[in-house]
């Protein structure tokens, strides 16, 4: 449970206040939510002073409570908001406020709290970006504290705001025990006890991280059973689960999930579905021609109809009536729609370009593995030279030499080389399977584009540590046309390959790495 600032002291009634009270007038702006009621009169203000201290609690000076009046339909932006007024009396002492405590007297619904502007004397104002849910009082059993957009060092922080903090930074640390609820702002973390299914004795997975020599990983506790400090594992509701705890400013706004799971489902109904039965069943078969691939793709009619079977699995899978119910909606207006990409519009025959080849390497997936050319030939990591040679590229350098255009930084290589050439054996052993590990110089233009001037092909050779290698050139007629356009799809496959394996795969293996470990290969072995 989210830990009250003092309760007896936060609730008590403000000290008496002299007879010259001071109005400070407020606008408080409240997004307006799919299926939320307005927070209304039962929400009230009240202020902490930064500059004035109550030194019986040892905070600042608290005003007393104000309800919102009025409630004005607006816009922030693109968003649909309402703005309150509010009108608050503090004593002429009480100093400039310093944070802004919101309790939301609603039964039932939270909502969003966006922003809440003072206007003080002498045309100051004091604004509080909040950006944040608020949940009803009779859940949290605390009100809301938001500090003024002030950022302050620890030493420099305004004294009477420094408990205030201290209080706010326990709330959200929790304490590691218990079960976490919708309501509950805390950050609290778990080590990694939920891996297979934790339901099932034959699908439980060893627990990672929680020694004394690896603590970590860790992963936020969703609190759907005891943590794994009392002897429980978190179990899972659902195969498909999306009611575990997500602190409430980190979750998706209602729209925004209805609108993730609307493409979600359409995804499941119309690619995964048709994937999974042509591979079970055994029918899949190849394309004959281009032409059929671009009418398979692109040439469909809007697919309005979803598989009943995934309705019924998010149905059990969302917890809120109204999100299904937007969701539905949105699966019955929104057809599904392939559209004609733009450099097929263009032209049919555009992607077969090698600007086409190389804006798409930049705009792809792994545009970071581009490296700028420093040792012509390049070698691999076994000292092995490459085959490129100065004769192969510079006919296509607009008359500069390999030096030239080296020391100008306009040489480029995308390297697939030295990390696939220990598993080439291995790889194409595989039925139908041929892989090659690949180098692709690039030259950039005096128009600021990326063209491909050579590709290198590998193979490991037959006799032990060597390797078999070919050169490709950019041609437009004959056979070497085709075989160029065969060499740039074995760099396609060897960049979506490392984009799976190394960028996306072994980066969520780094980035889980504990501490007391010194290289991400450790994790390997």
């Amino acid at each position: 449970m989210q830990m009250p600032f003092c309760p007896k002291l936060w609730d008590r009634a403000p000290a008496a206040q002299p007879e010259n009270l001071v109005a400070i007038n407020g606008t408080v702006v409240v997004a307006n939510t799919f299926g939320l009621s307005a927070p209304g009169k039962s929400t009230t203000l009240r202020l902490f002073s930064a500059t004035q201290i109550d030194h019986e609690t040892r905070k600042g000076r608290l005003s007393a409570e104000a309800p919102l009046r009025g409630g004005k339909k607006t816009k922030h932006g693109k968003a649909s908001t309402t703005t309150y007024q509010v009108t608050l009396l503090v004593d002429a002492e009480f100093g400039t406020p310093g944070a802004v405590v919101v309790k939301n007297g609603n039964r039932h619904d939270q909502f969003f709290l966006r922003l809440v502007q003072l206007e003080l004397a002498e045309d100051r104002r004091v604004h509080f970006e909040c950006n944040s849910w608020v949940y009803p009082n009779k859940k949290t059993n605390a009100d809301r504290l938001f500090f003024i957009n002030t950022s302050y060092l620890p030493d420099k922080t305004p004294e009477a705001l420094r408990l205030l903090r201290e209080e706010e930074l326990r709330s959200l640390r929790g304490n590691g025990r218990g079960e976490r609820k919708d309501w509950e702002r805390i950050y609290d973390y778990d080590n990694y006890n939920d891996l297979g299914n934790p339901d099932k004795d034959d699908h439980i997975r060893p627990v990672l991280g929680g020694t004394r020599t690896h603590p970590y990983p860790r992963r936020c506790r969703t609190g759907r059973a005891l943590s794994q400090t009392d002897g429980m594992t978190e179990t899972r509701k659902h195969k498909i689960n999306l009611d575990f705890y997500i602190p409430p400013d980190e979750r998706f706004s209602p729209g925004k999930l209805a609108e993730f799971l609307t493409l979600a489902v359409q995804a499941v109904t119309h690619f995964v579905i048709p994937e999974a039965r042509s591979l079970f069943q055994g029918d899949v078969t190849n394309f004959k021609s281009l032409d059929q691939l671009r009418r398979d793709l692109y040439g469909r009619p809007p697919q309005p109809a979803v598989d009943g079977r995934v309705m019924d699995k998010l149905k059990s899978s969302v917890t809120s009536p109204k999100t299904y119910k937007q969701v539905s909606k949105m699966v019955k207006e929104t057809p599904v729609k392939f559209p004609l990409p733009q450099v097929i519009q263009h032209d049919n025959e555009a992607w077969k370009s090698d600007e086409e080849f190389a804006r798409e390497m930049l705009a792809g997936l792994n545009p970071v593995v581009i490296k700028r050319l420093e040792a012509f030939p390049p070698v691999g990591a076994g000292g092995m030279r490459s085959s490129i040679t100065a004769a192969h590229i510079e006919p296509q350098l607009e008359g500069a030499t390999v030096e030239t255009a080296m020391g100008q930084k306009r040489l480029y290589i995308l390297d697939h080389h030295d990390y696939l050439m220990p598993y080439l054996r291995r790889i194409n052993t595989l039925p139908s399977v041929c892989i090659y590990a690949s180098r692709t110089l690039l030259f950039l233009k005096d128009d600021g584009a990326l063209k491909p001037v050579a590709i290198e092909l590998c193979l490991p050779s037959d006799g032990g540590g060597g390797e078999i290698s070919r050169i490709f050139l950019p041609a437009s007629e004959g056979t070497d046309a085709h075989l160029w356009q065969l060499a740039k799809a074995h760099v396609s496959v060897n960049d979506s390959g490392y984009h799976q394996l190394i960028s996306h795969c072994f980066a969520m293996l780094t980035n889980a790495v504990p501490e007391s470990l010194n290289a991400p290969s450790e994790i390997l072995v």
